[in-house]
């Protein structure tokens, strides 16, 4: 069995941060790709960050130069700290991760932590 687990996610001011933070865990051979996602009430849900095992990054137009993405795959867990949040950043915020372990699947997504900006 393979989990993801999220946690960091809260209610915080308009240009406040916040830092998330997801663990994968199991039976795990390798990690590639990592990333977060959200999807806000009434949206289709849309990439935030992604990072690959080697460390090259790529990010929505909508949170460069306010977001970053890191990993620490000692720990296998990524890490979103998230600067200047608006309002239209609150959504419901998903860790993706793209792992080799015993099982076929290789797609795996943590349960959602919900970030709400209040302006």
């Amino acid at each position: 069995q393979v989990q993801l687990v999220e946690s960091g996610g809260g209610l915080v001011q308009a240009g406040g941060s916040l830092r998330l933070s997801c663990a994968a865990s199991g039976s795990i051979f390798s990690i590639t790709a990592m990333g977060w996602y959200r999807q806000a009430p009434g949206k289709q849900r849309e990439p935030v960050a992604t990072i690959t095992s080697g460390g090259s990054t790529n990010y929505a137009d909508s949170v460069k130069g306010r977001f970053t993405i890191s990993r620490d795959n000692a720990k296998n867990t990524v890490y979103l700290q998230m600067n200047s949040l608006k309002p239209e950043d609150t959504a419901a915020y998903y860790c993706y991760a793209d792992i080799t372990s015993d099982f076929p699947n290789n797609d795996y997504w943590g349960q959602g932590t919900q970030v709400t900006v209040s302006s």
